[in-house]
């Protein structure tokens, strides 16, 4: 008959065992283009402007133009897309944290940070993009 410290033991090694498989599994790069799915082939990104820093976004976060956030008026908060400049290839990855944009013919709302890191054209407000939903 096996003892009981026996037991406990064995079992206590089986479940270390299964978390150390479970965490290994895949983790998917942030900058890794063959893991979107497009959400938009071709729409209008604009930037926030600054003097929404610091208040509430509708997820209930504060708002900052130094992060990489994003506003859209249906996906999930949480959800991180990639935006890509269709004129000259630069993509970025935002969360979604925030409702909007509501100025008509405009898809999503990036953060200043977002928008200027993939512009080539600083002093222009609009991009078109295609987004991407990130698995």
């Amino acid at each position: 008959m096996i003892s009981l410290t026996k037991k406990f033991t064995a079992i206590l090694l089986l479940l270390s065992f299964t978390l150390l498989m479970s965490s290994c599994g895949s983790s998917k790069s942030k900058t890794d283009s063959s893991r979107g799915t497009t959400y938009k082939s071709k729409g209008v990104a604009s930037y926030y402007h600054d003097k929404f820093n610091g208040k509430k976004t509708a997820s209930g976060e504060r708002f900052s133009n130094k992060e990489y956030t994003a506003a859209h008026k249906n996906l999930p908060f949480g959800t991180k897309v990639r935006v890509t400049n269709l004129e000259n290839g630069k993509s970025v990855i935002v969360a979604i944290n925030d409702r909007g944009p509501f100025s008509k013919g405009r898809e999503i709302d990036l953060s200043k940070k977002a928008f200027m890191e993939i512009s080539d054209k600083k002093t222009h407000g609009e991009l078109s993009v295609k987004i991407e939903v990130l698995k």
